[in-house]
């Protein structure tokens, strides 16, 4: 996982969605329109629910660079396993937006 950079955008910007119709039968046509995001209501807890989550990780962050360059000697901890499952000896992740991706092209290419 990466961390945070910044505090979350701005979520009222629209978001662009793939729109399928079909018309008399033909194949599908695939159009790309600028829709609005979805009418989702951020209360005002949801924010600070969010900035706290922000704000503690960032302090975790700090404190975990600090105990790296021995600058205190109690903090948090970065847990590493002492002996590595050997099962998981060729575990390779995977990207799952791609991995997404490529199977809605396929089911794209599948239907044509």
């Amino acid at each position: 996982l990466s961390p945070l950079t910044s505090p979350p955008a701005s979520l009222d910007s629209p978001a662009q969605k793939l729109i399928f119709n079909r018309v008399n039968g033909k194949r599908p046509q695939v159009l790309l329109q600028q829709v609005s995001a979805p009418e989702e209501c951020y209360t005002l807890a949801h924010e600070e629910n969010v900035r706290f989550v922000y704000e503690a990780w960032q302090q975790v962050e700090q404190q975990l660079d600090g105990s790296r360059s021995g600058e205190s000697a109690c903090g948090p901890v970065q847990y590493v396993e002492k002996t590595p499952n050997p099962g998981l000896k060729n575990f390779v992740p995977i990207d799952l937006e791609e991995w997404w991706a490529q199977q809605f092209l396929a089911k794209i290419e599948n239907c044509s």
